[in-house]
């Protein structure tokens, strides 16, 4: 990766409209991080508690991680693949996103 190979980089709002139309969009701050607004469709699975969490997506799923800043969703990536979900993207911080939020 060379020193200005983030410029390239897709934003998160441009990875989210051109995301799969199965795929799974997976917000993993606390519960009234998402409440205040969320990506319109994303489903809420807090990291803190993704660990005590049944899943059931597919293995094979494709996941699009996200959280405030991309710490959170690094970590909750790391912890699917661990689980064995072979599809999953950390897509950063929310605010980097430039689309609507639902409430």
């Amino acid at each position: 990766m060379g020193l200005f190979s983030f410029l390239k980089q897709d934003s998160m709002t441009t990875i989210i409209s051109k995301r799969e139309a199965n795929s799974i969009l997976v917000d993993v701050r606390e519960q009234d991080e998402y409440k205040a607004g969320h990506i319109p469709g994303a489903v809420n699975y807090p990291l803190s508690a993704l660990d005590k969490t049944e899943l059931h997506w597919p293995k094979d799923a494709v996941l699009y991680v996200y959280c405030l800043a991309g710490t959170r969703s690094r970590k909750a990536v790391g912890y699917l693949q661990s689980q064995g979900y072979t599809n999953v993207k950390n897509i950063g911080g929310i605010h980097a996103y430039r689309g609507s939020l639902e409430k």
